[in-house]
């Protein structure tokens, strides 16, 4: 067993070796789909761009290979039938490239599967709004939000910074174009109205609930029109607030944030109030999506955003605890290049936590204003070993780390952007996906990966006050099974891995009852191959749901937290390793599932990098804790 343990960490080791880039990171697909493939075919069609049939005929077979024999696109392997949205603009951006026909066989399916579903009006909120953008439904008279909320002061019950950062930078742009209401045709636009299933022209907006505050603004507008022209020079006010809010977020490579959505909405955002679809900023941004196109599997795939400094990260952690040395090249290349990515310039982090110095890390190839704490904890572990051999860069960890330590809510746990945006009332508002847009709580992958960071690489007390409270977080939002929800991972099996080898890094009693409700739980569902496998429906159920299948990823997840708390190697840490060491060449459906998501039920991430990163980590602490 051990030889062939050992036999499987080598190949790994020498694997993701192999696949290092020339500037010291790994650029592992960031896979959501077809979702970016689709958005960037109708964007460059709206700004008549001609000069990208090549990229587009790419985009147009990866979307024509993923869709299902009842003419549907999914968004996981499990997901019921199919997804409308993913099918709307799937379907949209075919028929938009000019290469595909609505008489076309798979067209016809797509469409007969959209209209089942209920057409166009029952897409998602998003998908909605960027058919409001293009032409394809009404926008309404009366945008629901109007945008001087973008002047509310920061001593007002909710503004606009009371917002997750990801939700800011999408909203600001779609306050623009709902409020200026911008429509953006061409001659060769597709019509979709075969695609509505209600007979009359009305307006169908991003969510039913909204019928009602649309009614409301529209009355308070009428009746209070006299009044209202008093403020009218507000709306340009906060029109420049908004276009300065974009202006001041732009990465270098001219995306907003390094987010396709945010980016993409930019730039119809500009266009709108009067930028040329030839102005520098319009070009870079362009420039900037292009620039996140990779290949998989011989198809080309816009990414939603780079993962670099993350899969960095984690391959030179998991490569130092399978036994390369600080000094060895490969680490050497991987810290130098997360080093060069640390962040030295504020972001909006800094609103709710002021008094702290830049220092995190983000998640992107290009990030220079937005680091996270997960991305900062895991590039922390990356360099923890050089620091103490490389004096020079021991000031910029202790920076990072006192970056991480400040970013702890008041709660007890940690989040992922910003600390306070946590306002659960939000939440209510009729928005789709409300929750996930609007905040940004604290949650247990974050805190567990945060704790077990701080355990094993400083040397803060396991008494000190901020783990102290990490566990008192965590012990009040255990489920009742013994697991914990992970909210950037998919999902029960990922937030209890981290809860649980976080708590064991510092200090909890893996016979307490909080780590023996944990363990009792990962061993009962454990798969009779030995593996544990978890359906992207968890999320959206918020229970777990079993994948009815093992996957690598989600195996070493559940075997490593195993490992952190049993002194000896149980019976279902012996089938999970057997099942990693079996199984690593897999090609199966499984590898290619979702193991991250970025928002449950829209938005769900294949990293490409996990299958081996966490099999690798897990083999090698197997082997370091046993042998």
């Amino acid at each position: 067993m051990q030889k062939a343990v050992q036999l499987e960490i080598e190949r790994l080791i020498n694997l993701l070796k192999a696949e290092q880039t020339s500037d010291g990171s790994w650029n592992y697909a960031f896979d959501t789909g077809v979702i970016t493939d689709a958005y960037m075919i109708i964007l460059l069609r709206s700004l008549s761009i001609n000069n990208e049939e090549k990229l587009i005929i790419e985009l147009t077979e990866r979307i024509m290979s993923k869709q299902e024999q009842n003419g549907a696109w999914k968004l996981y392997y499990d997901e019921e039938q199919g997804n409308l949205s993913r099918t709307i603009e799937a379907y949209y951006g075919l028929l938009y490239s000019g290469y595909y026909d609505k008489d076309d066989e798979c067209m016809q399916k797509a469409q007969t599967f959209i209209l089942a579903r209920g057409g166009l009006e029952k897409a998602g909120m998003f998908t909605k709004i960027m058919l409001c953008l293009t032409g394809q439904l009404p926008w309404p008279v009366f945008f629901p939000v109007p945008i001087e909320v973008m002047l509310l002061p920061a001593y007002f019950p909710v503004h606009l910074f009371d917002i997750s950062v990801f939700g800011r930078a999408n909203i600001v742009p779609i306050l623009l174009l709902g409020n200026r209401k911008h429509v953006f045709t061409t001659k060769d636009t597709p019509e979709l109205s075969h695609l509505k299933t209600q007979k009359r022209e009305q307006e169908v907006f991003v969510h039913p609930q909204l019928d009602e505050w649309q009614e409301y603004f529209s009355s308070l507008i009428q009746a209070r029109g006299e009044e209202l022209r008093f403020f009218e020079g507000l709306e340009q006010q906060a029109i420049n607030d908004a276009e300065q809010y974009m202006l001041r977020r732009i990465e270098p490579d001219g995306t907003l944030l390094s987010y396709f959505s945010s980016t993409f909405l930019m730039i119809f955002a500009l266009l709108s109030i009067g930028y040329s679809e030839n102005d520098p900023l319009i070009e870079r941004a362009l420039d900037g999506l292009k620039s996140m196109k990779c290949k998989i599997n011989g198809c080309s795939h816009v990414q939603y955003t780079t993962a670099d400094v993350w899969n960095t990260s984690l391959i030179s952690y998991a490569l130092q605890e399978a036994g390369a040395a600080p000094a060895d090249e490969t680490i050497r290349k991987a810290n130098a290049y997360l080093l060069s990515r640390q962040n030295v310039k504020y972001g909006d982090w800094a609103i709710h936590n002021p008094h702290q110095l830049p220092g995190g890390f983000g998640f992107s190839n290009i990030n220079t204003i937005n680091p996270d704490v997960d991305d900062s904890t895991a590039s922390l572990r990356s360099l923890a070993h050089e620091v103490f051999q490389e004096p020079g860069t021991y000031s910029r960890w202790q920076l990072g780390s006192s970056w991480v330590l400040s970013m702890q809510n008041d709660d007890g746990g940690w989040p992922s952007f910003e600390k306070g945006i946590n306002k659960p009332y939000l939440s209510l508002l009729p928005i789709e996906k409300a929750a996930f847009i609007f905040e940004d709580p604290s949650s247990a992958d974050l805190t567990g990966r945060t704790l077990e960071f701080l355990g094993n690489y400083t040397n803060l007390s396991k008494q000190h006050p901020s783990v102290k409270k990490a566990h008192k977080w965590l012990k009040s939002n255990q489920e009742a099974n013994g697991s914990w929800y992970g909210r950037w991972g998919i999902c029960y099996i990922y937030g209890t891995w981290a809860a649980v080898t976080g708590l064991a890094a510092t200090g909890a009693a893996p016979g307490g009852k909080l780590l023996k409700k944990a363990v009792s739980w990962l061993e009962e569902i454990q798969r009779i191959d030995g593996g544990w496998g978890e359906s992207c429906e968890s999320d959206q159920k918020k229970k777990y749901v079993p994948l009815q299948a093992s996957t690598l990823t989600h195996t070493a997840w559940a075997v490593d937290a195993l490992i952190s708390v049993s002194e000896t190697p149980t019976k279902a840490i012996e089938k999970g390793i057997q099942f990693l060491v079996k199984h690593g060449k897999s090609q199966k459906w499984t590898e290619d599932y979702p193991k991250g998501q970025g928002m449950g039920g829209t938005f769900y991430i294949h990293y490409h990098s996990y299958r081996f990163i966490w099999p690798l980590l897990t083999l090698s602490h197997y082997t370091r804790k046993y042998s």
